[in-house]
This record gives C-alpha cells, structure tokens and sequence, in this order.
C-alpha cells in the first residue's frame, strides 16, 4: 500500500533523510519510530505530500506522490504532531469544514461526522471555539479531521501526544479497529507506546533506518549480554560471591525488587555462554534452594537505545 524507495532529503547543510526504504502492506500498523530529530517528521511529510524528496520515489496505493499529489491526498487521512485547528472556529463548525472540502455532503457528511465524534470521544467539546481546548482535545480533536472522510490510509505522528492514560488506550483501541480497514502509520519516540499498537516496528536514527522488524525481532537484535534473573532462596550474602566466580560471568547485582538482601542476583554474560548447567549445579553443590532461574530479554526501551546508540540522537524534530 505505502512503498518508499531510497529517499533522501536535506535542508541545506541538513541531511534530514539518507536513502531511506520500507514499505507497508495494505491494513497493517507500522510503528515509526526514533528519537526526536530522527527523520520521523520529514518521512511522513514526504508520504503525505506535503515535502517532495531530493531523490528517490514514494507510492501511496500505486500512485506516485510528486507525479499525482492531489490523488494521494484524497487516500490519505494525516494528523501531524500540532494538529492543523482554526483556533477561532468551533469544533463542529470546523470538522463540518474540513468534510465539505473533503467533498462530503448530505447524508454521507451527516453519518461521518457522527462516525467521527463517537471514534474520537468529542461530544462534549463540540460547541466550544478550538482555543479553549485542552492539548488532549484539541489532539482529538485532530485526529477527527484526519479520520472524517474515511480514507485508506492514515498517517498518525504522534497522536498520543498530550492525552491522559484513559486516553491513550482509547486512542489504541482505535488505531487498532482501524487497521481492519485501514493501512496506518503510527509515528512515536517511544517504544513501548507504539509495540501497545502493533507488532512491527521501523525505527529510524540519524535519518537512517537502523531496525525494522516484528518487535521480539528487535529485541533479540538488540541484545548483546546473556541476562539472567537467578533467585537462589536461602543462599545469602555468599550467593552472590559464588555466582561471580562462576566462569564467563562479567557482572552480578541484586536486583533490588525488595526480594531480601542475597537473595535475587542479576547475573550478565557473554553472548556465546549459556549459565544455566552451571548455576544448577552451584544450587545443588551448595545446598542452596534455587526459586528462580530464566533469561531476561531486553526490555523495549533497552532496545531502543542500543539500536539508536551508535549514531547518537539527534538537535530537533525533523
């Protein structure tokens, strides 16, 4: 549905977007990720038209976005991260706006205007001027224009941006019904809040993709240390000690979690050693209790940051 084929883009001395490629199959969520400066912002502008690329070539539903903007533009439903309100026109005024432009009307405007105030949970706001929104509603707002004609696909930066948490899973829920029908990109710089979403994720550094894969994916290459959470019971102080002379062990912490003090050990390896045999075999020689004893994957965050670290983040939003 969205192709995006080595695309570059500079302002001036700024390289925004270095020969970036990936694609999104048709009602699928793609998770956009990266830190702040990262490209998001210039990537998505390029899908929707709003920015042409320096080099490189942008398919929205076979149709080229520098050849056929206006065509694009109609497929598109698009919530950047300030949403595009008219601070002096109220809600219903401007969303009755944005579907008659859209080219809505008669009963068709009618139904998705209902459609779109129930999705986005904006009844209550309805008659009040957009500058006396809150950041929540006036996002919600936002995506409501985004959503109000229906399109195929929808391009979402940051959409969560300023919601509070009973918000936020709404919002999910949404994006998530969407994707039956829809072909949406869902653009975060964090991680945990876009894998709530969907499986898999691009993530973008530097201008560059860095990863792109299902979200375990990226964990695992994210990884460089075996991690293990070990619970040796009534070990002691002296369990750590012994864990550490275990060989190719290259660190040992409690884990802090409350457990007592020598009981719960986060214990690092190499990537090539496997402490499982020996941490067992410790247990028994010693006649300590092993409770607990499983590899721990990366967390979402930690992978995020080893996959950015390399090329460092960026001064500001691109």
């Amino acid at each position: 549905m969205i192709e995006v084929h080595g695309v570059s883009k500079s302002f001036g001395t700024t390289v925004a977007l270095n020969r970036v490629s990936f694609s999104v199959e048709k009602n699928r969520v793609l998770g956009f990720l990266g830190p702040n400066g990262a490209g998001k912002s210039t990537a998505m502008k390029i899908i929707t038209t709003f920015l042409s690329p320096d080099e490189g070539r942008v398919t929205v539903d076979g149709i080229d976005v520098t050849q056929d903007p206006l065509a694009v533009r109609r497929k598109i439903g698009y919530l950047p991260e300030v949403a595009p309100l008219y601070d002096d026109m109220r809600v219903v005024t401007y969303l009755e706006f944005v579907a008659r432009a859209r080219g809505l009307h008669g009963t068709q405007l009618a139904q998705r205007l209902d459609w779109v105030y129930d999705a986005t949970s904006i009844h209550s706001v309805l008659y009040r001027n957009v500058n006396e929104l809150s950041r929540g509603f006036r996002q919600r707002v936002g995506l409501a224009q985004a959503l109000v004609h229906d399109p195929a696909v929808l391009i979402l930066d940051e959409p969560t941006s300023g919601l509070d948490p009973r918000q936020i899973i709404g919002i999910r829920h949404l994006i998530r019904d969407l994707a039956k029908t829809k072909t949406v990109i869902f653009s975060s710089h964090i991680l945990a809040e876009a894998s709530a979403v969907t499986e898999r994720i691009v993530i973008i550094n530097e201008g560059e993709i860095v990863a792109d894969g299902l979200v375990d994916d990226l964990r695992r290459q994210a990884r460089r240390m075996n991690r293990y959470r070990i619970d040796l019971g009534d070990a002691g102080e002296g369990g750590g000690e012994a864990l550490k002379s275990l060989e190719g062990v290259t660190s040992v912490t409690p884990s802090g979690d409350g457990e007592g003090p020598g009981r719960v050990w986060i214990v690092e390896t190499a990537l090539e050693r496997d402490l499982r045999r020996d941490v067992n075999d410790l247990a028994r020689d010693k006649g300590w209790t092993l409770l607990e004893l499983h590899s721990m994957e990366p967390t979402l965050e930690e992978a995020f940051i080893e996959l950015t670290a390399e090329s460092g983040t960026g001064g500001g939003k691109r």
